[in-house]
């Protein structure tokens, strides 16, 4: 039962990282006549020594600094809201999941029209403002990744959410009435019974949303005018490695910021493993 999934993960996950590993040392070029050659740490240097990798860094970590903490708060707030006994909480269970089921590449494309200067966002802001504020999103260096920010809480506020809502149930309602007799109000209950009974699935969906944070891509490549632009101010690490390797064609250099990318990530999710054990864990 486990060879069809172990086959495929070998063949697209564990293969083509042996061979970027492999690639990072040597001259590797999409097309071209030259013999590939062993090249060292070249591909390693060049990457560190290169101001735009290091601008997509800044990029990715602001993105992941807002993203994290703002998405899993307001994923927790949808979670509490719907596991009330409200009507009509299927409904909005629903409405909330929806965006996850959306291809990120297509809804970046609705959201292009959206922020358009004279989309529907512009005129919203214009009407509540009185024509005070209406920014060209995605022409504007300071705005254009605030819209990419605002387009990647929308579409994974539901996955955390539902994780999040699963999480809530299991929390035993005998809980609730014990601390309701001793005279706990609302939110006492909620830090000191609700925060405690979900902390693994809050670390689980921290960790989680930190990974998928780092791995922005669509909407970098897709919204602005030019792929990360404008003024590459919106270029992550994925579109960086995708420009170097498939528009530059220099496989080889984009290998090295591949395996640099997955170094971090990895360092990342085990600092966060360190200092957010989940409960019963050594």
């Amino acid at each position: 039962f486990l060879f069809p999934a172990g086959l495929l993960l070998l063949l697209f996950l564990v293969l083509p990282f042996v061979l970027a590993i492999v690639f990072s040392f040597t001259n590797h070029r999409l097309i071209s006549p030259l013999a590939t050659r062993f090249v060292g740490l070249d591909n390693y240097l060049d990457t560190f020594t290169d101001a735009l990798f290091w601008k997509s860094l800044w990029n990715n970590a602001r993105y992941a600094i807002i993203v994290v903490p703002v998405q899993t708060v307001f994923a927790l707030f949808l979670a509490v809201l719907i596991n009330q006994r409200i009507r009509g909480r299927v409904v909005f269970r629903t409405i909330f999941f929806t965006p996850v089921t959306v291809v990120m590449a297509a809804a970046a494309v609705i959201w292009v029209l959206l922020f358009n200067v004279n989309g529907l966002v512009n005129a919203t802001l214009e009407l509540v403002t009185f024509g005070n504020f209406a920014p060209d999103w995605l022409n504007d260096t300071t705005w254009a990744m605030v819209a990419v920010i605002i387009v990647g809480i929308w579409q994974g506020v539901g996955f955390q959410m539902v994780i999040l809502l699963a999480a809530l149930q299991d929390v035993p309602s005998e809980l609730y009435e014990a601390a309701s007799i001793d005279g706990a109000s609302r939110w006492d209950q909620f830090v000191h019974v609700t925060l405690p009974g979900i902390r693994n699935a809050l670390v689980f969906v921290i960790t989680i949303t930190s990974i998928l944070a780092m791995r922005l891509f669509d909407q970098s490549w897709i919204m602005p005018t030019s792929p990360g632009g404008p003024l590459d101010s919106t270029r992550t690490m994925m579109v960086h490695m995708v420009d170097v390797g498939y528009s530059r064609q220099a496989i080889g250099r984009g290998s090295a910021v591949a395996v640099i990318f997955f170094v971090i990530v990895l360092a990342i999710t085990l600092v966060q493993r360190r200092f957010i054990r989940e409960e019963g864990e050594l």
